[in-house]
């Protein structure tokens, strides 16, 4: 078996390298090439572990021809154009943990150096002044501290915040009332936030919605002498609106760690009296530079030898532990999503993935990805689970996922079913030995069988000499038939017919077999 290749484009932790090679990939460390020089050699690799320099721009992913997978080793992805990532089918991954306290602790520390003014006391004091009554501090314990974002690092500074006595109140859409009385700070919109907070700190991701979210209008409505730290993402706040803030005293005192435009050589906040900056220092500590490393080595080779998917940002996260379990499911799961997709030609409005019995008490989002991957593979051959909901997105197919607790025939029962201008098309299929993908429902007829290689579908009248006439055409023309399944809903009525075929069915043949009497649909299959 050919090992999974690997290309470190960043400098990184040497630690990352070691866990590659221990797990089964062979990985290169190849640093400071130019987007060209990366086009050149980027379709040999099929994971690539970056941290903030490499650009994996959407000319770059089109020259990634055998990238299955991409690491961003910590938390911030906007060097990465995750839709061109999603639509080449090319899972994104970040590391949003190994960083979370030392960002978290680098806010907490602005917030103390803002509150006593440290750098400029220290500035003055080294240079040989004595300006004790120049540096009036501020107390921090009693003040109310305002969070942006409330995620893994925001949660974490409000800890801290409330270990130093402030009041919390926190401003996220995703914020439940249940996870806010958890966490032990008020829940808030944003404009109750500006109004009421003496430090306000931004945790949030840089999207469409949260760009400019201190605007000079929000920064307007602030607390007079409020206290601003960004610890996130450049472009979340308005830095000339910042500036003058900071110049008309409404704003007390601003500390950055990042900026619009990084390197940061020049800003108009350089040189603002009660304005600190740092250069994205947020995660530059000697464990979370370990800790990233060996994140993005381990969720990346995960990956690329089990299927396991962990942290990533364009589909469904699975363990290493659950993926062989939700392997059989999956591939029963591609199998009859590809089997409605073949059947059902017309367009298709709405799918539905039910999950009963065993099925019922797993992660449904890799058996959603799955169906939807056999479905989409009719508009696609690059289909797979990571663009397969952006195609069905696309196409505007309103997916439904069901889950019932109901036991039924089988132990386990994954069906799939879609709205056509026929009305609804449903097909059902189990494990038998919890391994092995089976057949057992068709548009409502019961019916056993093995979905595998060529087959033929067989719609026809329920009538004596059927199956002999079918047999003798297919062997008149050298086809030979591997195994045979019939269902019927009653005597004489309706019957389903498929049979596997050693070779496809030649299209000349598929008419002659349209025209044997009693025969209403015949359609050819490929798995």
């Amino acid at each position: 078996m050919t090992k999974p290749r690997v290309l470190i484009s960043d400098q990184m932790d040497p630690k990352a390298e070691q866990i590659f090679r221990e797990r089964g990939c062979d990985v290169d460390v190849i640093t400071g090439k130019t987007p060209e020089e990366l086009g050149e050699i980027i379709g040999q690799y099929d994971g690539l572990a970056i941290r903030s320099t490499t650009k994996l721009t959407k000319e770059l992913i089109a020259k990634a021809t055998n990238l299955k997978v991409v690491g961003r080793a910590g938390i911030g992805v906007d060097n990465i154009d995750i839709p061109a990532a999603s639509v080449k089918g090319i899972v994104v991954m970040n590391t949003p943990f190994g960083n979370s306290i030392t960002t978290a602790e680098h806010a907490i520390a602005l917030m103390f150096a803002l509150a006593r003014q440290l750098p400029e006391a220290d500035a003055s004091t080294q240079a040989g002044k004595w300006e004790k009554n120049r540096f009036m501090g501020v107390e921090v314990t009693g003040k109310t501290l305002g969070l942006i974002g409330a995620g893994n690092i925001g949660s974490i500074v409000a800890s801290r915040a409330l270990g130093l006595r402030m009041k919390v109140v926190a401003f996220d859409p995703f914020l439940t009332p249940e996870r806010a009385v958890e966490m032990g700070v008020e829940k808030a919109d944003l404009d109750t936030l500006l109004a009421k907070a003496d430090f306000i700190t931004l945790h949030t991701p840089l999207t469409d919605q949260t760009r400019n979210i201190l605007s000079a209008e929000n920064l307007a409505k602030t607390k007079p002498g409020v206290r601003i730290i960004n610890c996130a993402r450049g472009g979340l706040i308005d830095e000339v609106a910042l500036k003058a803030g900071l110049d008309s005293g409404h704003i007390a005192g601003a500390a950055l760690d990042v900026f619009v435009k990084e390197p940061a050589k020049e800003s108009p906040l350089f040189g603002t009296p009660n304005f600190i900056s740092t250069p994205h220092l947020g995660a530059s500590t000697d464990e979370a530079q370990v800790n990233v490393a060996i994140q993005v080595a381990e969720q990346l080779s995960d990956y690329l030898i089990s299927g396991g998917v962990t942290n990533a940002l364009n589909m469904p996260s699975l363990s290493a532990e659950e993926a062989p379990k939700l392997k059989p499911y999956m591939a029963l799961a591609e199998r009859l999503g590809s089997l409605v997709g073949q059947l059902a030609h017309d367009n298709l409005t709405k799918i539905s993935i039910e999950v009963e019995g065993a099925a019922a008490q797993l992660n449904i989002k890799p058996i959603t990805g799955a169906v939807l991957a056999g479905l989409m593979r009719r508009y696609s051959d690059t289909v797979n689970m990571v663009n397969a909901p952006f195609l069905a997105k696309e196409r505007g197919l309103d997916v439904r996922e069901v889950r019932h607790d109901r036991e039924g025939v089988y132990h386990t029962l994954v069906r799939v079913t879609v709205a056509t201008s026929q009305g609804e098309r449903s097909v059902a299929g189990t494990l038998f030995g919890n391994t092995q993908p089976r057949l057992v429902e068709i548009f409502g007829i019961g019916i056993e069988a093995d979905l595998d290689g060529h087959m033929l579908y067989i719609v026809n009248e329920d009538a004596p000499g059927f199956i002999g006439r079918i047999g003798t055409l297919l062997g008149q023309n050298g086809i030979n038939i591997g195994t045979f399944h019939l269902g019927r809903r009653d005597a004489g009525g309706e019957a389903v017919l498929l049979l596997s075929l050693d070779s496809p069915m030649p299209q000349d043949l598929m008419k002659e077999a349209c025209a044997l009497p009693g025969v209403k649909t015949v359609r050819a299959l490929e798995f």
